[in-house]
C-alpha cells in the first residue's frame, strides 16, 4: 500500500514538473514582452522628457544669449562713449586756449570759493597806458592795490616730461624738464613786463599751475649749472611766485584773513573816533550845564530881588492905604469916643 502511495505521489510530482517545464518558455516569453514594453515606454517617456528638456534648454539659452547680446551691446556703447570722452579730453588738453582755458576755470573756481565777488576782478588791465593786455584775475588788497594772478599750463611740455619718466629715458627727461622750466621762465618774464605796475599793483605777481604734479615738478627743478631752484630764480629775477592749487588756497586764505583784520581795525578806529567825539560832546554838554546853572542862579537872584521889591512896593502901598484910612478917621471923629482913645490913636500915628 505504501508502495502504491509513493508511486502515485511520484507520478503526480513528475506530472507537475512536466507541466512546469512545458509552460516555462511561454512565461519567459511573456516576461520578455513585458520588459520590452516597459523599455519602450521608458524610451518614449525619456524621449518626451528629453524633448521637453531640450526645448526648455533651447528657450533658456536663447533668452540668456539675447540678454548677453544686449549687455555686450551696452558695454560696447559705453566703451565707445568713454573713447569719445577721452578723445574730447585729449583735444581739450592739446588745445587749452581753444576751449577757453581749463586752468583759468580752475583758478576762477578757487577765487570764487575763497573770496567775495567784490574782492577780485576778472580780466583786469594792470597797465592801461602801456599795454592792452589783461591779466586773468587781480585780487584787491589794502588801499585798492591789485595783486595780479595769471595761470599757465604748457600741457605738451609736461606730457613730454611724464612720457620720458615712464620710459626711463634720462636724456629725454632732462631735455623735457629743461623745456618745461624754460616755458615758465618765458611766462614769468611776460607777466613781469605786462602786469606788475607799482603802486597800482603789488611788486610781485602769482602764476597759477592747475595740478599739484606740475607744481611738484617745478618746485623740485634746479638749474643744471647754477643749481638754483627754479622757483627761487623766478621770484628773484621776475618777482613771480608759482602756486599750485593748495599753495594758492593758502595764499588766498591769508589774504582773506588780512582783509578781515583790516576791516576789524578800520571798524575799531571808527568806533574809537566816535567815542572820542561823543566824549568831547559830553564835555561841552557839561560846560553848558554849568553855564545854564549860573544863568539859573542869576535868574533866581533877579527873581528874589524882584520879590523883595514887590514886597517893598506892597508895603508902601499898604502904608499909603492905611494913612488914607487914618486921615478919613481924623476928619470924622466919633463923638462918643473917649479922649484917651483918640490920644492913643494920635500917638500911634505919630509913631
Amino acid at each position: 500500500m505504501e508502495t502504491i502511495l509513493l508511486s502515485l505521489i511520484l507520478a503526480i510530482g513528475l506530472a507537475i514538473l512536466y507541466f512546469q517545464i512545458k509552460n516555462r518558455p511561454k512565461q519567459e516569453e511573456n516576461v520578455g514582452e513585458k520588459i520590452k514594453d516597459e523599455l519602450n515606454s521608458i524610451k518614449t517617456s525619456f524621449s518626451d522628457s528629453f524633448g521637453n528638456m531640450s526645448r526648455d534648454i533651447a528657450k533658456d539659452m536663447t533668452s540668456a544669449l539675447t540678454k548677453v547680446d544686449e549687455k555686450v551691446l551696452n558695454f560696447n556703447q559705453q566703451i565707445q562713449a568713454i573713447n569719445e570722452s577721452q578723445n574730447s579730453f585729449s583735444r581739450i588738453l592739446a588745445g587749452v586756449k581753444q576751449y577757453g582755458g581749463l586752468s583759468e576755470f580752475s583758478l576762477a573756481g578757487i577765487l570764487e570759493d575763497l573770496l567775495p565777488a567784490t574782492q577780485y576782478i576778472a580780466n583786469a588791465k594792470m597797465k592801461p597806458d602801456e599795454t592792452r593786455d589783461h591779466v586773468e584775475f587781480a585780487v584787491k588788497l589794502q588801499n585798492d592795490v591789485m595783486c595780479p594772478i595769471d595761470s599757465h599750463w604748457p600741457i605738451e611740455k609736461y606730457k613730454a616730461v611724464d612720457e620720458a619718466f615712464q620710459e626711463k629715458d634720462k636724456e629725454a627727461l632732462a631735455r623735457a624738464r629743461h623745456d618745461l622750466a624754460l616755458a615758465f621762465k618765458t611766462k614769468s618774464k611776460n607777466v613781469n613786463q605786462k602786469y606788475i605796475n607799482p603802486p597800482l599793483t603789488t611788486d610781485f605777481a602769482i602764476v597759477y599751475v592747475p595740478t599739484e604734479g606740475l607744481y611738484a615738478e617745478l618746485s623740485s627743478y634746479r638749474d643744471p649749472k647754477t643749481k638754483e631752484l627754479l622757483l627761487e630764480e623766478l621770484r628773484k629775477k621776475y618777482k613771480v611766485t608759482i602756486a599750485g592749487p593748495n599753495t594758492l588756497c593758502a595764499i588766498i586764505q591769508a589774504y582773506h584773513l588780512g582783509f578781515q583784520t583790516l576791516k576789524i581795525q578800520k571798524n575799531a578806529t571808527q568806533i574809537h573816533d566816535d567815542l572820542k567825539t561823543i566824549s568831547n560832546r559830553f564835555i561841552k554838554h557839561f560846560d553848558n550845564i554849568i553855564v545854564l546853572r549860573k544863568k539859573l542862579e542869576e535868574a533866581i537872584k533877579v527873581t528874589e530881588d524882584f520879590g523883595r521889591d514887590a514886597r517893598s512896593i506892597k508895603n508902601v502901598l499898604e502904608s499909603i492905604k492905611n494913612r488914607d484910612e487914618n486921615e478919613d478917621n481924623d476928619d470924622d471923629p466919633d463923638p462918643k469916643a473917649p479922649m484917651s482913645s483918640f490920644g492913643t490913636v494920635e500917638k500911634r500915628e505919630v509913631s
